[in-house]
């Protein structure tokens, strides 16, 4: 089995359940991991707190790097690591990606991942989009990342908050090459 390294990257966008439930769920899966670095955006703390009512981001068993930490090992393509998931990613975040500006580590580091061939999966949380929202997902795209919206599936039938958000979470697990429990298509009956 394939051990992953991973950066995991979570902005100030709305939707710091889905970060949440991703590192959950990737202690789950911690036998797939060779290494995993997590980051946060300058406003990112602030919305957790906001809107899980607590600052467990600080509780997980993956190394915490800030924002401007450019001798972070992901900041340079010989680090090797093999995959970034920005969970959720703001648009300004997503626009400075397709712009080029790494001005953080997030950027840079996704600067990296593309330079590099490897995959970026960017999850944005904003609805609706506008015409430079869609632009600079296409340059993403054009790029070789990977945009996988915070749009949750319902065939499978979730009853509560968590379920609905691990539809999405499954999927950027799936898209990153994980190994994982998931209900897929077809395994429900009418």
């Amino acid at each position: 089995m394939k051990k992953h390294k991973i950066v995991i990257a979570v902005t100030g966008a709305s939707g710091s359940i889905y970060a949440k439930q991703l590192l959950d769920k990737l202690i789950i899966i911690k036998d797939q991991l060779k290494d995993v670095g997590l980051v946060f955006s300058k406003n990112a703390e602030e919305i957790w707190e906001y809107e899980l009512g607590d600052n467990s981001y600080k509780d997980y068993p993956f190394k915490i790097y800030a924002k401007n930490d450019f001798y972070a090992p992901f900041a340079s393509g010989s680090a090797q690591f093999d995959t970034m998931i920005i969970c959720p990613c703001s648009m300004g975040t997503l626009g400075r990606i397709a712009s080029g500006t790494s001005d953080d580590l997030i950027t840079r580091a996704a600067d990296v991942i593309l330079k590099e061939r490897k995959k970026l999966i960017l999850v944005p949380r904003e609805l609706p989009y506008s015409l430079i929202h869609i632009n600079n997902m296409k340059l993403i795209t054009e790029a070789g990342g990977i945009i996988c919206p915070a749009t949750p599936s319902f065939y499978a039938k979730p009853k509560t908050i968590e379920e609905v958000v691990n539809t999405v979470v499954n999927r950027i697990l799936d898209l990153a090459g994980f190994e994982i429990e998931s209900n897929r298509w077809g395994d429900f009956k009418k």
